[in-house]
């Protein structure tokens, strides 16, 4: 096959790779980072004249690599043969020339998240030629390549590649005479991989919820603001709480049960909240940082009827922010 009808597949094939992502209102796919294995095959166009008579041959190939979704490196191993149109008597050369190649490639996807994707890449290695034994010719490989993949899941892919495979001069002795012969060759490969996904990160944990504000409780007798001995180390406690906590704010809301009228004990309320603002302030807690509140019988820590002295009722609530 000559140079003339090489040129407008290549042409053709380039412009397909540059339309697929125009073309395609491409779907988002997940991709991660992983190794991958393949396989393929397709057909081997020589591009060196005289050897072939225009024949085509066929070539298989597998890869196993790693994606770091972009950029990809890989291993790729093929087996190839072409026709010749001639033998030569004692060779491996017999109507037929096989190649085996190991390279390794870099690669990059372009639109590595997209269903299709188009990709380049390029390498060098070895390549195994028949010669005067089978596969006795060693020599030193290189190869470009082209393609685009449809990602059918983050894990699966199919992809269709034009590869081009050089190698230097391989050689055969005939007869006390060395003939070498240049090697250059296309391949048209379709083939499949399959990517081993690395596990997704585990989210991270959720903050911690908030940490309740510190709140202290002072009780009083019936009808009373003045503070009993316990109710004076509650809010010793208060105090230093307010102190370790540094910057901070408190908030005295007294309450009353409900025997009086609500215009007394809203009273009441205030003068309790205002008497446990006095007692810290006396240890230490700027007069600043504290405000008071009353709310009279209208918060009842335990539910009663009108008229009812619930003990519990009669408090002041110190809140630490």
């Amino acid at each position: 096959m000559g140079t003339n009808l090489i040129k407008p597949i290549l042409t053709a094939a380039a412009a397909a790779l540059v339309a697929v992502p125009l073309a395609v209102n491409a779907q988002q796919i997940n991709a991660q980072p992983g190794f991958y294995i393949g396989a393929g095959g397709g057909m081997d166009v020589p591009l060196s004249s005289g050897t072939t008579g225009g024949n085509i041959g066929w070539a298989v190939g597998g890869t196993v690599g790693y994606d770091f979704v972009g950029p990809r490196v890989s291993l790729d191993v093929g087996y190839g043969q072409l026709p010749l149109n001639f033998s030569i008597p004692g060779t491996a050369l017999s109507g037929k020339a096989g190649m085996l190649t190991g390279l390794i490639n870099l690669s990059y996807d372009f639109f590595p998240t997209s269903t299709f994707t188009p990709y380049i890449g390029a390498g060098a290695g070895i390549a195994f030629i028949d010669s005067n034994n089978s596969l006795g010719s060693t020599q030193f490989a290189w190869d470009a390549l082209v393609g685009a993949k449809y990602n059918a899941s983050s894990t699966l892919a199919f992809n269709l590649e034009a590869r081009y495979i050089g190698t230097t001069n391989p050689s055969v002795n005939y007869n006390g005479v060395t003939y070498y012969g240049q090697n250059q060759n296309l391949l048209v490969m379709a083939g499949v991989t399959l990517k081993f996904n690395q596990p997704e990160a585990a989210p991270p944990p959720p903050p911690p919820p908030p940490a309740a504000a510190p709140s202290f409780m002072v009780f009083f007798d019936w009808d009373r603001s003045n503070l009993s001995e316990q109710a004076m180390n509650t809010i010793r406690q208060a105090a230093n709480a307010y102190k370790t906590k540094g910057n901070a704010r408190i908030t005295a809301t007294g309450h009353t049960d409900t025997s009086g009228t609500e215009a007394y004990n809203m009273a009441l309320s205030l003068r309790r909240a205002n008497t446990v603002k006095d007692a810290l302030v006396r240890n230490g807690v700027p007069s600043t940082a504290i405000a008071v509140i009353g709310k009279g019988e209208s918060q009842l820590l335990v539910q009663t009827g009108d008229g009812v002295r619930e003990p519990q009722n009669r408090r002041v609530e110190i809140v630490i922010q």
